[in-house]
């Protein structure tokens, strides 16, 4: 769990970092491979909600079953973001963001080495839930729980006493920082199923629209709505950055020069042109709205915001010289060469700055251009060697021979700061953990955590490259999804190579034209879940239970409200763990039995389904009325 930093922003920097190399799969003595592998398993051990039957790590549990029930709004599922038992919408949809446009990029590679599916599953786990968190048009849930009640106690997830208020904003509490990051991450997640899944790409493409809109029609920071996450993850920055930044993935998503414009028109105002940073996370995303409008130019998409988008090039290329310390003013770095931003959970810059400089390099390449220092013009291979450096440095390559990746290598954190990882698993023991019991057990117990975070990125060692591994030591020895989401794209890259692809090129599939692309899209007002021509209801019909698990029977029905005839039906459904009668599977989606062609007006049809969790999520693809 992050706790408010006093960021101090300067026409110059902050700071951030970078780690990676090119084409060598194991140079530097390092499996990129495994620690790929390894840093997407993390993501399953910070599960919220019913797990599924696939899920690797085994040592935890369904938990946080009744979230945003008080609120009359179904909030399970997400992301835990660090060792805490908080869902934070800020960072989650952070690393959502970040994963995707790791996807996005190395996809290709991920895939060489087997990962792509488990990186797309990671996440579809974040942005069901941010659908879930968005019921309405012009109303976001941007926590569950609170934080000041989970430090009060030590508890694994499965046994939660804590607070699991929800927490939203809407037009009269406005938060623009969170639905902008909200609407990138919907963005950006669009894209990686448009190959894989054309509805679920679609629904995620709608609430982008729908958040951006939000986001910038009402203006304010999140924290002043949502006051309890001001200790935790303060919006520092203030919302301009994340509109910008929103701006940039919906113009990635859809090709809509609205959006571009958008860029061109804001840049001074909103202060893409004017910060040059050495810092970007999950509250400052200037240098990475800086990042992506450098390569929107390189790729010829500057047209009449040529001279704007110059500008924010030149924040950006100051950004990443300043990481290489062939800037103006650079940025501090330990003895052993790591960047160094701040003393609480420092990974969280050496991650975000290591992909930064990683896809710019590869767009300097793709371009064929070198980057221009205060002390030189430097080659991309020399911007991608320094990231490289930083990624060996958090696998081992230090002073300390220390990996920060629990799970890699010989030497990790052993006790990290990490309630589920550091109290005995409810499947091994299932007496229930009392909320200080917790605390004089287990946070104080010095011995290795019973369950093996595999893959986490903890916080890291001090400016002087010490650490101490040690539970209470949370500064240093918690870990966080933000940490590990921008690391995916830079291990991919580095296990299997660039293979000289142009990351230059759009690696979306293109999508249907725009009636109007230069002007500001319609987004639809009306709710996100509002009922339509086509009715689904579902209901429990039998449970039973089967060798200690529950089990239940759901029947689904399908009513045509409509007028007409109903054909070319197609669903899809999310959330399913078992099997389904009544309808024909294709693909993704399913359709109609076999023995159904048509659907007379008022005219229903039911399929059946049984899993051991809650009702799937069913949503209706596509349909035709005639």
């Amino acid at each position: 769990m992050e706790k408010s930093v006093g960021l101090c922003f300067s026409i110059a920097p902050l700071f951030l970092i970078v780690g990676f190399l090119a084409p060598l799969a194991l140079a530097g003595g390092h499996n990129y491979g495994d620690a790929l592998s390894k840093s997407i398993l993390f993501f399953e051990a910070q599960r919220s909600g019913y797990l599924p039957g696939n899920q690797r790590v085994r040592w935890r549990g369904n938990s946080g079953l009744n979230d945003g029930k008080t609120s009359g709004v179904d909030l399970v599922g997400g992301y835990y973001d660090a060792g805490d038992n908080v869902k934070f919408g800020l960072p989650m949809a952070f690393t959502i963001t970040m994963m995707s446009w790791s996807i996005l990029e190395y996809g290709k590679q991920m895939a060489a080495s087997g990962e792509l599916g488990h990186a797309i599953d990671a996440v579809k786990w974040g942005t069901d839930y941010l659908i879930k968190a968005h019921p309405q048009p012009d109303v976001l849930y941007g926590e569950v729980g609170d934080g000041n009640t989970d430090h009060f106690c030590w508890q694994r997830p499965e046994d939660m006493t804590t607070s699991r208020a929800a927490y939203r904003i809407d037009p009269s509490r406005p938060g623009s920082d969170l639905a902008g990051e909200t609407a990138a991450a919907m963005a950006a997640a669009s894209m990686v199923f448009r190959r894989y899944n054309s509805a679920y790409s679609a629904e995620l493409l709608k609430h982008a629209h729908q958040l951006f809109d939000f986001a910038d029609k009402y203006r304010g920071k999140y924290d002043s709505s949502i006051t309890i996450a001001q200790k935790y993850y303060r919006s520092v920055s203030g919302y301009a950055d994340e509109l910008l930044w929103g701006a940039a993935w919906m113009y990635k998503a859809t090709n809509n020069a609205y959006y571009l414009n958008y860029l061109g028109k804001n840049g001074d105002a909103l202060g893409g042109t004017e910060w040059a940073m050495t810092e970007f996370g999950w509250d400052v995303k200037y240098a990475g709205v800086q990042t992506l409008v450098a390569k929107f130019l390189m790729a010829g998409k500057g047209g009449g915001n040529t001279a704007v988008f110059e500008k924010y090039q030149e924040k950006a290329e100051f950004f990443m010289c300043s990481c290489l310390s062939k800037g103006n003013r650079n940025v501090q770095k330990t003895p052993g060469g790591l960047i160094f931003r701040q003393r609480w959970n420092n990974m969280q810059f050496v991650t975000s700055a290591s992909f930064l400089m990683t896809v710019y390099s590869d767009y300097l390449t793709s371009a064929g251009k070198s980057l221009r220092c205060a002390s030189g013009n430097v080659s991309p291979d020399q911007l991608l060697s320094f990231a490289k450096s930083q990624v060996d440095y958090i696998l081992g390559d230090n002073p300390r021979a220390t990996s920060y990746m629990v799970g890699y290598g010989n030497n990790y954190p052993r006790q990290v700061h990490h309630r589920a990882s550091s109290i005995v698993s409810y499947k091994v023991d299932p007496t229930f953990v009392t909320c200080r019991g917790g605390y004089a057990t287990w946070y104080n117990r010095k011995a290795s955590d019973p369950n093996l975070l595999t893959g986490a990125i903890v916080g890291g060692p001090d400016a002087y490259d010490n650490f101490a591994d040690q539970r209470d030591n949370y500064e240093q020895t918690e870990p966080a999804t933000y940490n590990n989401a921008p690391l995916l794209g830079i291990l991919a890259r580095l296990h299997a190579g660039h293979s000289g692809y142009n990351q230059l090129l759009p690696v979306e599939l293109p999508i249907a034209a725009h009636p109007t692309p230069s002007t500001k899209p319609v987004v639809e007002r009306t709710p996100v879940s509002s009922p339509s021509l086509i009715a689904v209801t579902q209901k429990v019909t039998a449970s039973w239970v089967s060798k200690g698990k529950t089990y239940y029977r759901y029947s689904t029905t399908i009513t045509n409200k409509s007028s007409k005839n109903l054909k070319n039906l197609k669903l899809y459904i999310s959330k399913l763990y078992g099997p389904v009668w009544g309808l024909t599977k294709s693909g993704d989606s399913y359709s109609f039995p076999s023995w159904v062609n048509t659907l007379a007006a008022g005219k229903s049809i039911e399929f059946v389904y049984i899993h051991s969790a809650s009702q799937a999520v069913v949503s209706v693809s596509s349909y035709t009325l005639a």
